[in-house]
């Protein structure tokens, strides 16, 4: 039993009152995950949820526009609510997912042996927390940046920050104690450092498990680590188990044409032409907005270099009006932006 136990705190080591992944108010993403991994052939009820507190990862009003909500907090400038869904440069040609995996892999074949994954992530993020009910609030989408970073002598650190790089020096929307409350653009929300050998001790096994190369191997490592007891079946919970991935490395080139290989076998992802990103970057859009495992209610995008293939972000929309959530098509539930 002592073993099983040991294997379980190295599985989950988290702590729920601190870090990035500390308890919190559910996000709409991990709404989405959550409903993903209840779904079955036999229909089950939608849970009514009043800020129900997760320790897992992972707005607007009435429209798809940026609005303006005013809070108790910093300043009395309003704090900008949900991101506009990222248009599509019609004028701009698209690639087939297997032409940039096949440039991914011709980039791969060149890299060095000093070009390897580094464990850690640097993310900016827009998720939406949302309520349902008669007396549920507006949702509200909470932006934040976070860097992650671990080192070969088990060393590391966790920074995140609430800010939205769309609009510096502007209030940033973040929760507190159960309520909403705006901040400083670039207040940190938390840091920590740890020292030489505690890795084992405050990362899970997803971040000591190196990437395979292959996209045989890499999807198969996805599915045991982020897919749950059933593994990985669909192509929503691929993109769920990459950005679970996405979180924990920041791949190499070897390790990126493997992702793009995976993307390219997948089932009803499709190319979409190019978009810029929340960043300012252009990249490459391939969508899928076939059934998504719970309603059948969003539509996600990736989001890829051009040149490289790298994830650049990942976009989350919704394809269906929730009255029961305030929540309307078109509407972001989450973006997620990956840096290096």
């Amino acid at each position: 039993m002592s073993e099983e136990l040991e294997l379980l705190r190295q599985a989950d080591p988290v702590s729920a009152g601190e870090g990035p992944w500390r308890d919190r108010p559910l996000t709409a993403r991990a709404e989405a995950r959550l409903r993903a991994l209840t779904a079955g052939p036999v229909p089950r009820p939608r849970p009514v949820r009043r800020r129900l507190l997760m320790g897992l990862t992972a707005v607007s009003a009435a429209a798809v526009a940026a609005v303006a909500l005013t809070f108790s907090g910093a300043g009395s400038s309003p704090a900008v609510a949900a991101p506009v869904a990222l248009a599509l440069h019609a004028d701009a040609p698209s690639v087939p997912l297997d032409v940039l995996a096949r440039r991914a892999e011709a980039r791969a074949r060149t890299a060095g042996a000093g070009d390897g994954p580094r464990r850690g992530s640097h993310l900016q993020s827009w998720y939406m927390s949302m309520e349902s009910g008669p007396d549920a609030d507006p949702p509200v989408t909470v932006p934040e940046e976070s860097i992650t970073r671990w080192h070969a002598d088990g060393s590391g650190s966790e920074l995140v920050v609430a800010t939205d790089p769309r609009h510096p020096g502007r209030p940033v929307i973040h929760e507190a104690d159960g309520r909403w409350e705006t901040v400083s653009d670039g207040e940190v929300l938390h840091r920590k450092t740890y020292p030489a050998g505690s890795e084992a001790q405050h990362s899970g096994l997803a971040s000591r498990t190196r990437p395979a190369t292959d996209a045989a191997g890499l999807r198969d490592q996805l599915s045991w680590l982020y897919g749950g007891a059933g593994g990985l079946h669909t192509t929503p919970e691929l993109l769920s188990a990459l950005s679970s991935f996405r979180r924990e490395w920041t791949p190499g080139p070897r390790e990126t044409a493997a992702v793009v290989r995976v993307l390219a076998d997948a089932d009803g992802l499709r190319q979409a032409g190019t978009v810029t990103d929340r960043l300012g970057r252009r990249g490459l859009a391939y969508v899928y907005d076939g059934p998504d495992g719970a309603a059948d209610a969003t539509r996600q995008m990736v989001i890829l270099d051009p040149r490289t293939g790298e994830l650049l972000g990942l976009e989350i929309t919704f394809t269906k009006d929730d009255p029961d959530s305030k929540v309307k098509a078109g509407e972001v539930m989450s973006y997620e932006a990956w840096m290096p």
